[in-house]
């Protein structure tokens, strides 16, 4: 048998039941933090576990879900504190509203030129690859959260959805359409005319680039998804295509595929979507890329970049 009691961080509405007393009849080894968390719910209903960040009294670690009540030292007699994460969303919605964004906001300046620059824009062949590249690459995105991606993590805080949001609503939506189907892009501008961009070998190469990246991208997010059981947040170590050389060939085959529409437009917003995005995923790479090291230790292959080959 174990006996918690748990405090609340900060007083909220939906704590002031708190402090409260859990007790399993069971050991610490037989029960899980996820276990403590669902007990405190049936406590307070509106406190939904993913709601909840636990941490020991006076420490500010947060308890992992799968760890056992021992593993996370959390003994008889032992107090935790839970703080109201607020509202939640699910991450798979999340990513479901990220991209639906372009995907409406791409057709809207494409299909009706005259709303947004003052009258009729005779699109250019660059101009009906980029939209095809581009709405082709959101669809694929849309889909594989729907059908691929598993997510470690349920849900994030709501607040945080307009933050991630305006990424991909803002910088890939409204400004990249706002600057590659404008006249400046269109069939009669002297920007276009004349000039490698109306050269079909040069954007059949940048599209057969774009193609191999984005096939890429999607075999990786495959194999990420084979290593994990359905309903598990079970980490291994990623082998296969793409992985001989870096620990996130996604995020490297997605930085090629924006840097071909960049390269093929020369747009600023491309560049600017492009460098925001690199940036980010550069981010991503080094945390995941140290984790990996840090959980497999010497069985991680010694070799491999975070992101670029060779590089980083």
């Amino acid at each position: 048998m174990v006996s918690v009691k748990v405090s609340a961080a900060k007083s909220t509405p939906l704590t002031r039941n708190l402090p409260t007393f859990i007790t399993f009849d069971k050991s610490p080894e037989e029960h899980t933090v996820r276990d403590l968390k669902k007990a405190i719910t049936a406590k307070n209903p509106k406190l939904h576990p993913s709601r909840q960040k636990l941490t020991l009294k006076g420490d500010s670690k947060t308890l992992p879900d799968n760890a056992t009540l021992k593993d996370a030292g959390v003994v008889d007699g032992s107090e935790v504190t839970v703080k109201d994460l607020g509202p939640q969303i699910g991450w798979k919605t999340v990513f479901l509203i990220e991209y639906a964004g372009p995907l409406i906001i791409h057709p809207l300046f494409y299909h009706f030129p005259q709303i947004f620059f003052g009258g009729p824009v005779q699109h250019s062949v660059l101009q009906k690859y980029v939209y095809a590249a581009v709405m082709l690459h959101f669809l694929k995105r849309e889909l594989e959260t729907l059908f691929v991606h598993r997510f470690s993590h349920g849900t994030m805080p709501f607040r945080n959805v307009f933050k991630n949001s305006a990424h991909y609503h803002i910088l890939s939506g409204l400004l990249l359409a706002w600057s590659v189907y404008s006249p400046t892009y269109a069939a009669n501008s002297p920007y276009i005319r004349g000039t490698i961009r109306e050269n079909p070998t040069f954007l059949w190469a940048c599209l057969a680039v774009w193609l191999f990246a984005e096939l890429s991208n999607l075999h990786t997010h495959i194999t990420l998804r084979n290593l994990r059981p359905v309903g598990s947040t079970k980490r291994a170590i990623p082998h296969g295509y793409g992985f001989s050389l870096v620990s996130c060939p996604n995020y490297f085959f997605e930085t090629l595929s924006w840097t071909v529409i960049a390269v093929m437009t020369g747009s600023y917003a491309a560049w600017i979507f492009w460098a925001a995005g690199t940036y980010q995923m550069a981010v991503w790479a080094i945390k995941k890329h140290k984790n990996y090291k840090k959980e497999f230790g010497k069985d991680y292959p010694a070799n491999r970049k975070a992101m670029f080959p060779f590089i980083l």
